[in-house]
């Protein structure tokens, strides 16, 4: 290619015309798909014919033969890649092709190029670099995007230099263009959207379940609606029930990774051949007819928690050998082998999670229990108590007296000496309250497989910074009918005897609701499902070339794609979340009634620990806000984390927007907010709290709370669900059976052998197995992952400006990362590792690949 390197051009070449030598980067399908050979020599056989791939430059000089009022850019003749039968294409990295333009200077700049695809196959179109523009030099053209045949587009694809402009700054032949990809990606609203379509649209939770298949498959519709609001979802376009026309239809388990996302949106080739995507196409065969009889009819049950220990690293296999030959039967060979991990003809052990692998015992402490409220995979939940008892907000007509029994004498001996006014007036007590959320559902509950209680725990901040359980309240629904309240009982701290082992069940009650909790609105649906509506607002209303489609986009990678699966498999009827935890049938229905009491300013850090009262408004303090538990690792950690990210965020906004009217004037950005209020989360379109983005202000807080929840809060509910929940009798999600009555077979089971008794009660060995399986996968960084403070290209805007402030964060989250490490390894602050000697690295930004407890991927992307 030497030989080819553009050459110091004559004025008369500048001013009459040259050649302009341009280097496209893509991937062939052949490379990315399962060895498509055929494709490739199709794709050959295209090129002999002379239906190649044809690309023209579209010039910011206006087009004499457009109409004065499109005012379009000036079109370059059409030029074609060049080698692409002779090129051998490297089978592990993407190829380069050579393409030549005829240019000149009165031609102006070329701002965007068309491409159009005339081979059979599709490929993966990376970039375009034109190395020697006249008057301009180099420029770049980023487009990470699959480009179909022609003739699946109604016009010739059309991708953007890498300069941003601002609507009202976008040169006026390239406004045309940029308006109509616009309507392109917004698509008709109708019609069944095919895998080449990148149409991003609306819809409701219509398609989670399958009413052909009988009443047990029926599951309410969530979003359009009062009775259950919810976020939407991208639209698919599949059709209707005929049985039940408001019901769109489900396609078979086996296809579930061709559920329509708009093309580009799908994981790449590095990610689909990944370990993750490979257990994900495992789980399906988990949900096959027959799996939940299989749960019925096996009556395997650990008898210890040493023979838990042997499912790890480095324990003896033999006695689980039976269970695991049992799932075996049931699944493929080849998947069982990658889901769990097998190295050899009789081995299946999983790693050893963090939690024990300091010590085996230290989770049952009570410091553990309420270090993990602090600095577990749930630490968004405990709230500051300001009064007692403890009150419901549930209706009284509906559900009577739910007040809390705990009183002062359950709770008075721990109090360190204050009466419960002074620990309240000192801000000493707090509260993991998880009645209120699942009273309405739990009579329901409990006529299936799951028993449980609705539970509110009570904690007192001790003088060395931890958080003390005093009291745990668990409560069932009145026999006789709801409107005669609730009917609880209170549990208080106990190391021996029958009470030992009740206070050890009463708190594994409140870890299987915290799972729950968790999962279902903190994880699912307070960042997968709320996060969605962002993305396809952006994609519909924000030009590639808008300033804050460039600084939100990275953080949308994967998700719908992931979210698409979930509906498919995960959070479906009958699907993998219904069967591991409790809420079961219930589980998203209840995630609607949640949803309901969404606030987003309260998805801030700031916002969400001041609605929690565990932080106050200090403008002394850096972030704004003072907490009230100083050694809170997920806060302290957080409001660094979320610190830097609004600094970035600021820079940033502030380069393009210069005063609150650009901010008022942008019509993109105004069209893109009310469609997230109206159309996104618009069940929730009327309420006072949305942000009116008339501000510079509100735009940098908005924008810094979508990155939050995208990128950092889901790091911290996701990525240590195996650290922590990998050893089930520290994280059971599911619970079987009620505290046992005095005088029953049961009761004197749990006096003699209280670890069998815990292990009776808690999630059964098979679905231990399972779950322990999968969220080993999903606790995995995937080997494409890209962190907070990184792109997927460097050339991400031509904006020195921007690069600059990009690499400003960047740098300040190392910094930001090894104070994290300073402050683990200071021993004053207890609760940053706790008895089970585990260090708090959620929100440590970087990571490696695999199985590692920290790093926060830039998007929700697993």
């Amino acid at each position: 290619m030497g030989d080819r390197n553009p050459t110091k051009k004559s004025k008369y070449e500048e001013e009459n015309g040259c050649k302009v030598r341009g280097v496209v980067v893509l991937m062939k399908k052949n490379l990315l798909g399962v060895n498509d050979v055929a494709a490739s020599v199709v794709d050959r056989f295209d090129e002999i014919r002379g239906r190649k791939v044809a690309l023209r430059l579209i010039s910011t000089a206006v087009d004499p033969d457009s109409d004065a009022e499109s005012c379009r850019g000036k079109l370059g003749k059409p030029e074609y890649l060049e080698d692409w039968v002779t090129k051998i294409t490297p089978m592990t990295s993407a190829a380069t092709y050579n393409v030549t333009f005829e240019w000149s200077k009165e031609m102006g700049y070329p701002g965007a190029f068309t491409i159009a695809n005339f081979h059979h196959s599709e490929f993966y179109l990376k970039n375009l670099t034109l190395e020697d523009v006249p008057g301009h030099g180099r420029v770049h053209f980023v487009c990470n995007s699959w480009v179909y045949h022609a003739e699946r587009y109604n016009k010739d694809r059309i991708f953007f230099t890498n300069q941003t402009y601002l609507p009202s700054q976008t040169p006026p032949p390239l406004r045309g263009y940029r308006e109509e990809e616009l309507e392109n990606l917004r698509g008709t609203g109708t019609g069944k959207l095919e895998e080449w379509d990148r149409v991003y649209d609306y819809d409701v939770y219509n398609d989670l379940g399958d009413p052909d298949k009988g009443p047990e498959h029926e599951r309410p519709i969530l979003g359009g609606s009062t009775e259950y609001p919810y976020p939407r979802r991208g639209r698919t376009g599949r059709p209707l029930l005929l049985s039940d026309p408001r019901i769109e239809s489900r396609i078979p388990l086996y296809n579930s990774l061709s559920i329509y996302v708009p093309r580009d949106e799908r994981f790449s080739h590095l990610k689909m051949s990944d370990f993750v995507a490979y257990a994900l196409k495992s789980i399906f065969q988990f949900l096959a007819p027959g799996f939940k009889d299989l749960f019925d009819k096996t009556p395997d049950e650990f008898d210890s928690f040493e023979e838990v220990l042997q499912l790890y690293d480095g324990a003896s296999a033999e006695t689980n050998v039976t269970l695991l030959e049992k799932i075996r039967h049931h699944i493929p060979v080849e998947t069982i082998k990658e889901l769990l991990r097998s190295d050899g003809e009789k081995t299946y052990n999983f790693p050893l999670p963090q939690v024990i692998r300091e010590d085996k015992d230290a989770w049952r402490s009570d410091e553990e229990f309420g270090r993990e409220m602090l600095a577990g995979i749930n630490p968004v939940v405990i709230q500051r108590l300001q009064e007692f008892p403890p009150t419901s907000k549930l209706n009284p007509e509906l559900y009577g007296r739910q007040s809390s029994k705990i009183s002062e004498e359950h709770i008075i001996h721990n109090l360190e000496g204050l009466t419960v006014a002074e620990a309240i007036r000192n801000n000493k007590l707090y509260i993991l309250d998880h009645h209120d959320s699942l009273m309405p559902y739990l009579r329901r509950i409990n006529t299936t497989a799951a028993k449980t209680y609705a539970t509110r725990t009570v904690l007192f901040l001790k003088e060395d910074g931890t958080l003390r359980p005093v009291a745990i309240e668990l409560s069932l629904p009145h026999p006789e009918g709801d409107h005669y309240g609730a009917v609880s009982r209170v549990c208080t701290p106990a190391e021996d005897g029958v009470e030992g082992a009740i206070w050890l069940l009463a708190k594994a009650y409140v870890a299987v609701d915290d799972s729950g909790y968790h999962q279902l609105i903190s994880h699912w649906l307070n960042t997968h499902a709320s996060i969605e509506p962002f993305i396809i607002a952006t994609n519909r209303q924000l030009s590639v070339l808008h300033p804050i489609h460039k600084l939100l986009q990275p953080h949308f990678r994967d998700t719908m794609n992931i979210n698409a699966l979930a509906r498919q498999s995960l959070i479906c009827a009958g699907g993998f979340v219904e069967i591991t935890v409790f809420p079961g049938k219930y589980s998203l229905e209840m995630s609607s009634m949640v949803y309901k009491d969404w606030v987003f300013p309260e998805q801030s850090l700031p916002g969400d620990l001041i609605k929690r009262g565990v932080a106050i408004k200090d403008s002394s303090c850096p972030h704004g806000v003072r907490l009230l538990i100083e050694d809170y690792p997920y806060a302290v950690d957080g409001l660094e984390i979320w610190g830097t990210i609004k600094t970035w965020v600021q820079d940033y906004c502030n380069l393009y927007y210069k005063t609150d009217e650009m901010v008022q004037e942008d019509p993109e950005l105004q069209a893109w907010w009310t469609e997230i209020r109206e159309k996104g989360h618009g069940d929730k379109k009327d309420e006072p709290w949305w942000p009116k983005m008339q501000s510079r202000k509100e735009l940098i807080e908005s924008c810094t709370t979508i990155i939050w929840v995208a990128s950092a809060l889901h790091a911290a509910l996701n990525f240590g669900q195996y650290p922590y929940g990998g050893y089930l009798p520290n994280r059971p999600a599911t619970s079987r059976r009620f505290i046992p009555d005095l005088g029953t077979p049961e009761y004197e089971e749990m006096k003699l052998n209280p670890e069998k008794a815990y292990l009776k009660t808690i999630t059964s060995q098979m679905q231990s197995v399972l779950g322990i399986s999968l969220v080993e996968i999903l606790s995995r960084h995937s080997s494409d992952e890209i962190y907070l403070g990184q792109r997927d290209s460097p050339e991400w805007t031509a904006d020195t400006e921007a690069c600059k402030a990009f690499e400003r964060f960047g740098e300040r989250l190392k910094e930001v990362e090894q104070k994290f490490i300073d402050l683990n390894n200071d021993k004053r602050w207890r609760n940053r590792s706790g008895p089970v000697k585990m260090p708090y690295t959620l929100l440590y930004p970087s990571s490696e690949i695999g199985l590692t407890g920290r790093g926060i991927p830039n998007s929700i992307s697993m």
